[in-house]
């Protein structure tokens, strides 16, 4: 009895030894296999990194984020926008589509000779506003640019793009939701901006809310052609759109400190 007994003692000690082994072995089996995995994903986000610059561009720290929100905007395009500006410019005359287009650029000439002013350029802040007295009054509320064709040429400025004249820095690129590409510089003046627009901060909520989301629509629909051939030609949308960004805003900052200069 004693003996068999011994004996199933030793065999128990022998099954554990085994199983300790194969756990050992399954063990580093696991480790290896791991590691591998680990060292390609590294392999893969080097590559990745080289190609797109990700993790790498001093202006883009919060790329994390922004890529986040990158894809969040390029779904609800996907999904609304696109198809609905799609929808927009199949149903709607071109004529109508240029004529609303010209509205909103020209409620926009008021805050741009503002913006110019404040940057110094005096003679633009005057033709900006001569530009909006003249489509107002001859164009039809601005559906008609007859400024453009008078010589009266057309300007841009937000007050994003008065702070850089300033000297204040962009300081790091960031994507907002729905607005898109922007820089910190350009965030803190978005709401600025929005009181800025006379369209926007001086008309009840009806009128506020179903001219941005026309002014939405109508911009995206005429932006179609051009996103698709980002979209065609780009090996990395998000980097083609921070570099383009960047780029925009810096040569209109540095155009705009030339003529105070001036």
């Amino acid at each position: 009895m004693s003996f068999q007994f011994l004996n199933r003692i030793q065999l128990s000690s022998f099954a554990l030894r085994v199983l300790i082994l194969c756990a050992i072995g399954f063990s580093m089996t696991a480790c290896s296999t791991v590691t591998k995995v680990k060292s390609k994903a590294l392999v893969t986000l080097e590559k990745v990194s080289e190609t797109t610059g990700i993790g790498n561009n001093p202006d883009d720290p919060l790329e994390g984020f922004n890529r986040s929100m990158f894809n969040f905007n390029e779904s609800l395009d996907a999904s609304v926008l696109k198809p609905t500006a799609q929808a927009y410019q199949s149903v709607t005359p071109d004529f109508v589509q240029t004529g609303i287009g010209n509205f909103f650029s020209n409620i926009g000439d008021v805050w741009t000779a503002v913006n110019n002013v404040l940057q110094g350029n005096i003679g633009d802040g005057v033709n900006d506003i001569l530009r909006f007295g003249v489509n107002t009054t001859f164009g039809l509320a601005g559906l008609i640019d007859i400024a453009s064709a008078a010589g009266m040429p057309k300007h841009r400025a937000d007050f994003g793009q008065t702070l850089g004249v300033w000297g204040v820095p962009s300081g790091p690129f960031v994507m907002l939701p729905v607005l898109g590409a922007s820089t910190l510089r350009d965030t803190i003046a978005t709401p600025i901006d929005f009181k800025g627009d006379i369209l926007y901060s001086q008309t009840s909520t009806a009128v506020k809310n179903s001219t941005s989301v026309l002014k939405v629509i109508d911009k995206r629909a005429a932006a179609l052609d051009a996103v698709s051939l980002i979209e065609e030609a780009a090996l990395d949308k998000y980097v083609f759109i921070r570099g383009a960004y960047l780029q925009r805003r810096e040569s209109q900052i540095s155009a705009g400190k030339k003529e105070e200069q001036e």
